[in-house]
């Protein structure tokens, strides 16, 4: 696989001629100013007579969100990084009209402060193996730019060299999960609705990306949408289906006008309708936009969205594969998935099943963030350690901090902690210790994080978007979130973690769709690895972090104090008294938490989150 990674590298060199500026229109880059910069480009541009000569346009996503505002300029494939409008004329003095690099805006590399110029020597992609990203925040997403690397060349050989049923077995033979969250064999689903006896079959592509800090979906369908496209014409092709559809939520307006777009630039050059490449088959896509609910993420209960009904789920069996959209065969697949296919048409399952691990073949999109020097869209083998992602891509925790946890597959998925660091990400490793690869949400936490707090976070949010319609999820979350809400408060008791425990594995056993089975996973993985947290909750009334407001007022640590009365005469509430040679005390019921003696204490001996005082707090 690796020898694809060569080529698809050296086809972009090859094809790369003349002067062009492509602009990350990432949402970091967007929020930065990438537009101004995208102006003032072209008022430079204008203003020395060229402007028609060099086209700059705002593109998806680069990956590195430290770079924004970040652009690429061409052919040598230049990046500037943390733009301002007034760069813009250095950039064309220099670059475009002598040919000279604009050193002062160019990466340096952290640790070694060495200059980088291209995108590839950067540490954050030095270690990935973008497949899936290949063409995103690089080419523009006109369907020019696509066909010029070789779009659309997968769907020409799936319909003049290969059966529906051979096409099947590529896939098959590639090892493709579904990239969505469960992890299906894609193959399989493909066979499934080929045999399916209906009149009609449908294919959706899923783009309803609801996960906190995801955004692998929206990225590829604003940078390369094509890829979806013609991974969905191929899957008609295989399925047997005329139809398909977009399912996308609201709150991506970017995706959706690019989608729009290619479908139409796709209709225009006879990619998409009636008799394409002319082998008979017909196939058509349209959008559906979706309300923002988290639960139409979930197959029976997006295909009711679909049909315009409340976005519920239903019980399974059956399956959509056998009774979906509109009562037919229906093959449902995610965006990264869809775009996984060209590849392994184009150039054969076996070289895609060459890179992962047994089981979990190919790359997989993760969206690196938190309490991370590098965040931003990451793509790896599947099976990468952890560390490597934090540590090698993701340029370790900001501050030197230590490590605590990340969670993987958003709410539905799980925290794992420092001990988990080598885990291979991959499906079985991570299921095995209670997690999930999910859409691929990665979220990175630091020292400062109280997990008990971070699982009172997600099942806050999934009891939110819980649609109801099953009293084990909606009643089960309902009291699960109080539980923890009444343990951040300093109100718990240890009985409390039992109860937590028994109605995780209620929800998981008896909920009617997987919201409802893996809302628990948070709580469950963070009760088994950091019970001392929740202890230290409930027993000493302390949040060891000292994110709890009702946990994390200031304390005075013995062993530190010199009794020097520093802290007793900053206090503006009078709650810090001591005599010499004797460690001071704060008394909780007057402190005002104003933080003064924490920052000025000159020994370190102020504490936050509980201590001493905890004995006497209101229990």
């Amino acid at each position: 696989m690796s020898t694809l990674l060569e080529e698809l590298a050296e086809e972009r060199i090859r094809l790369e001629t003349g002067h062009r500026i492509l602009i990350c229109g990432g949402i970091p880059c967007t929020s930065l100013g990438c537009r101004k910069v995208k102006e003032a480009l072209e008022d430079e541009l204008r203003r020395r007579g060229i402007e028609g000569q060099i086209p700059v346009e705002v593109v998806g996503c680069i990956g590195d969100c430290s770079l924004g505002p970040a652009m690429i300029v061409y052919p040598e494939g230049i990046v500037y990084q943390k733009l301002k409008p007034e760069d813009a004329r250095a950039i064309v003095k220099e670059h475009l009209a002598k040919g000279r690099i604009v050193e002062k805006l160019l990466h340096r590399d952290p640790r070694t402060k060495e200059i980088i110029r291209q995108r590839e020597q950067m540490p954050f992609y030095r270690d990935q193996s973008r497949l899936v990203l290949r063409n995103c925040g690089v080419i523009s997403a006109h369907i020019d730019d696509y066909i010029k690397y070789r779009g659309y060349a997968a769907l020409a050989r799936a319909l003049a060299e290969m059966t529906p049923e051979q096409v099947i077995e590529e896939v098959k033979t590639a090892g493709l999960r579904g990239r969505g969250g469960g992890g299906f064999p894609t193959g399989r689903k493909w066979e499934i609705i080929r045999a399916a006896a209906g009149e009609e079959k449908y294919v959706i592509c899923n783009a309803d990306e609801g996960d906190p800090g995801a955004f692998m979906d929206r990225n590829i369908l604003e940078g390369d949408p094509h890829s979806v496209l013609e991974g969905m014409i191929i899957a008609g092709y295989a399925a047997g289906a005329r139809q398909g559809y977009i399912y996308v939520r609201a709150e991506y307006p970017m995706a959706v006008r690019r989608a729009r777009e290619a479908i139409a630039q796709a209709r225009e050059k006879k990619l998409l309708g009636e008799n394409i490449f002319e082998k008979g088959f017909n196939f058509d896509i349209a959008i559906r936009i979706g309300a923002g609910a988290f639960v139409c993420g979930e197959e029976t209960a997006l295909i009711s969205s679909i049909h315009g009904t409340r976005g519920d789920p239903n019980p399974r069996p059956p399956f959509p594969a056998q009774k979906g959209l509109w009562g037919m065969p229906t093959l449902i697949n995610n965006v990264e998935t869809l775009a996984n296919i060209p590849l392994i048409v184009l150039h054969g399952g076996a070289r895609f099943a060459g890179l992962g691990t047994p089981g979990s073949s190919g790359t997989k999109v993760f969206a690196l963030a938190g309490k991370v020097n590098r965040a931003g869209l990451v793509e790896v083998p599947l099976g990468t350690p952890l560390r490597k992602i934090v540590f090698d891509i993701g340029g370790g925790i900001p501050g030197d901090k230590r490590f605590k946890a990340a969670q993987t597959g958003g709410p539905s998925g799980g925290c794992l902690g420092p001990e988990l660091l080598d885990i291979p990400m991959d499906y079985r490793s991570l299921q095995e210790a209670g997690s999930m690869v999910g859409s691929g949400g990665l979220i990175i936490m630091d020292e400062d994080t109280c997990m008990v707090d971070i699982a009172r976070f997600y099942l806050d949010f999934t009891q939110d978007e819980s649609c109801g319609k099953c009293t084990p999820c909606r009643i089960g979350t309902k009291r699960m979130l109080e539980i923890l809400e009444k343990i951040t408060a300093g109100k718990g008791e240890e009985r409390d973690l039992e109860t937590l425990e028994q109605l995780a594995l209620l929800l998981k056993n008896s909920s009617l769709c997987g919201l409802g089975r893996s809302a628990p996973n948070p709580v469950l993985s963070t009760l088994h690895r950091f019970q001392d947290e929740y202890l230290a909750h409930i027993r000493e009334r302390r949040c060891p972090a000292g994110v709890c407001p009702n946990l994390s007022r200031p304390w005075i640590m013995e062993d530190k104090c010199r009794a020097c009365g520093i802290c007793s005469r900053l206090c503006p509430a009078a709650a810090i008294t001591g005599k010499k040679g004797t460690p001071y005390r704060i008394d909780p019921a007057k402190c005002i938490d104003c933080t003064k003696c924490f920052e000025e204490c000159p020994f370190d001996a102020i504490g936050r989150g509980g201590g001493v005082y905890a004995e006497t707090a209101d229990r």
